[in-house]
């Protein structure tokens, strides 16, 4: 699609950032573009995005993680074989230009948190940026991905109803 090959990050401590990256989403099938979206670390069929994908055309949402808690400072070895093959299967997206827009969902964890090197992800997306408007999504951003986006926007939590005792509603927040 003209114009695309972007890269966009959302991160920061708020609410947010998948729906905005979801936003893109829509707006991008609006114009006829195939969208991609792997979700890291996310295996739940019951997620609204997961059950919105079928209505929406030319999206392909792909769960790449277990639905279980994921350990930061000691990954299941399942954990970081899900994140490698996620990984790998973006590389393989962005190279063949399968998507117009690849969504890579929790990507700014999982390198924050080390389960995939920092180094190669970045010198990956440095090396093949142009190609596929990408976006990434996650709390922990590392500053190299930072520095190599062309949009970063931080969602900052200024009140959540959660604080409330306001639990995760259907439909709302995930």
């Amino acid at each position: 699609m003209k114009g695309y090959g972007l890269l966009q990050v959302y991160t920061g401590s708020g609410k947010g950032k998948t729906t905005a990256a979801l936003g893109v989403a829509l707006r991008a099938a609006g114009r006829g573009a195939k969208t991609i979206m792997l979700s890291f670390l996310k295996d739940d069929p019951a997620y609204g995005e997961a059950l919105a994908a079928t209505y929406l055309p030319n999206f392909l949402l792909k769960q790449v993680g277990r639905d279980a808690f994921v350990n930061f400072h000691n990954p299941d070895p399942a954990d970081l074989k899900m994140v490698r093959d996620g990984w790998e299967e973006a590389k393989k997206i962005i190279v063949e230009g399968t998507a117009d827009l690849l969504i890579l969902d929790e990507l700014n964890i999982v390198l924050a948190t080390g389960m995939l090197p920092e180094e190669e992800v970045i010198g990956f997306l440095k090396k093949y940026k142009g190609k596929t408007e990408i976006i990434t999504t996650g709390r922990g951003a590392p500053e190299a991905l930072i520095a190599i986006a062309d949009l970063v926007t931080e969602m900052q939590e200024v009140k959540h109803y959660f604080h409330k005792g306001v639990s995760s509603r259907d439909g709302i927040d995930h």
